[in-house]
């Protein structure tokens, strides 16, 4: 079964030489019980609202399985929070998910896929060094880019929850067509 390997939020704000002048890349996982609400993790911030946040983007999931391949395309330990995810999930292949899909994480909280993610400059400057030259083209080719998800029912989860897919729209894209599209 699907599980919730980590709940992340905001570690610390960075520098970034990007408009905003910050960024709020750098997510860590968070211990015990954490509430997730109708705008995402409690703790959690978005340096950027006009490309982050907002109930449509409340809370950013990613595959274990895809840190994993990058782990071995970077050499390089890569820990839950580091692609500035909230969620860091496993048995589920979040880029195979359905716009409209609906997953139940623990006992209370329902999420709804709404969107990919798209790579923007930002996360380049933060994989930082040789890797960061052609990082968009080369994550968003790769198509391992996670999903953001609206929150429809709050309430707190942890670590080891179980995630359920309770419902997914026959016939809806999934996340990686509506980026392919």
């Amino acid at each position: 079964m699907p599980r919730l390997v980590a709940v992340c939020a905001v570690h610390s704000l960075h520098p970034d030489a990007g408009s905003v002048g910050v960024t709020a890349i750098d997510k860590r996982p968070l211990d015990g019980a954490v509430r997730v609400g109708k705008l995402g993790v409690r703790a959690d911030v978005q340096a950027s609202r006009k490309h982050h946040g907002g109930p449509d983007k409340a809370v950013y999931a990613y595959a274990a399985e895809d840190a994993a391949f990058w782990e071995g395309e970077l050499d390089r330990e890569l820990h839950a929070g580091w692609f500035g995810e909230n969620l860091r999930v496993e048995g589920l292949d979040v880029n195979g998910a359905r716009i409209g899909e609906i997953w139940r994480i623990g006992d209370t909280v329902e999420v709804e896929v709404t969107m990919p993610r798209t790579p923007c400059s930002t996360f380049a400057r933060w994989v930082g060094g040789a890797a960061s030259r052609g990082w968009v083209k080369r994550f968003s080719d790769e198509g391992r880019l996670g999903a953001y998800l609206r929150v429809r029912r709050a309430g707190d989860i942890r670590a080891g929850d179980p995630i359920e897919v309770v419902s997914s729209p026959e016939g809806a894209p999934t996340v990686l067509e509506v980026y392919r599209r």
